[in-house]
């Protein structure tokens, strides 16, 4: 799965990555690489959170390319 993530950095120096695809899916970092390190952490545990909420059947998925 591919996403988009938006990192920015803060007035405190810190780098923020938020995934616009994925509501209030957030992390930050030191640096840019320990953000998207995190980011990537958050993905997993959101996408985990959200699949618990609601069983995905995958014979009803299909993938779309834009």
């Amino acid at each position: 799965m591919k996403l988009h993530v938006l990192i920015e950095q803060d007035e405190d120096g810190m780098y923020v990555a938020e995934v616009p695809a994925l509501p209030g899916c957030l992390s930050q970092g030191t640096t840019q690489e320990e953000a998207v390190a995190n980011i990537k952490e958050a993905i997993e545990g959101w996408m985990e959170v959200m699949e618990s909420k609601r069983k995905i059947d995958p014979t009803q998925m299909i993938e779309v390319l834009i």
